[in-house]
């Protein structure tokens, strides 16, 4: 199958569902993937991103090679939302290494506390911010500050998402 022809013809949950069946778990063909979605074409990044956060939803050890890379996109203004919203997205499934954890954070925090960003990417911030503060009490008080900041601002998907994450159990 040649990933980079068919991601050419446009973005679809078939041509995703297609590319993810393809590649399964073999490492080789997930390489290629993400060598469609490192090349310079913005276009082909925005549509090879989707399948890439659905690889790591069903395999997350595929995806740990890249997350380094992956992860320098979630500050990135010149790349598509949609490519920032697949990779955070992504990092909810997989085991963020320690020594990434407060660059992860950060950038989950900005994207989190920027409501330009779309409500998609915000959710999945918090999610993927919490998850990284789980053993970290002092940021897990920063992030409880800052997404309580958002509540009133925030879309009855995000205000679930606070509540869900801080309720006192």
């Amino acid at each position: 199958m040649d990933i980079a022809k068919l991601l050419s013809c446009g973005q679809s949950r078939s041509t995703t569902e297609a590319i993810v069946n393809y590649i399964g778990s073999d490492k080789e063909r997930f390489a290629e993937l993400m060598a469609v979605f490192y090349r310079d074409d913005l276009r082909m990044q925005q549509c090879a991103a989707w399948p890439i956060s659905v690889v790591a939803e069903n395999d997350p050890k595929l995806v740990e090679p890249y997350l380094a890379k992956l992860i320098a996109y979630l500050p990135r203004q010149d790349v598509h939302a949609a490519v920032r919203r697949s990779v955070v997205r992504l990092l909810q499934f997989v085991e963020v290494p320690r020594r990434l954890h407060g660059k992860v954070f950060s950038h989950c925090v900005d994207l989190l506390s920027n409501p330009n960003e779309p409500i998609g990417i915000r959710c999945f911030a918090l999610t993927v911010a919490a998850r990284v503060a789980e053993d970290h009490p002092a940021l897990l008080n920063e992030l409880r500050l800052v997404a309580e900041k958002q509540r009133d601002q925030a879309s009855a998907g995000l205000r679930v998402r606070i509540r869900r994450l801080f309720s006192e159990p």
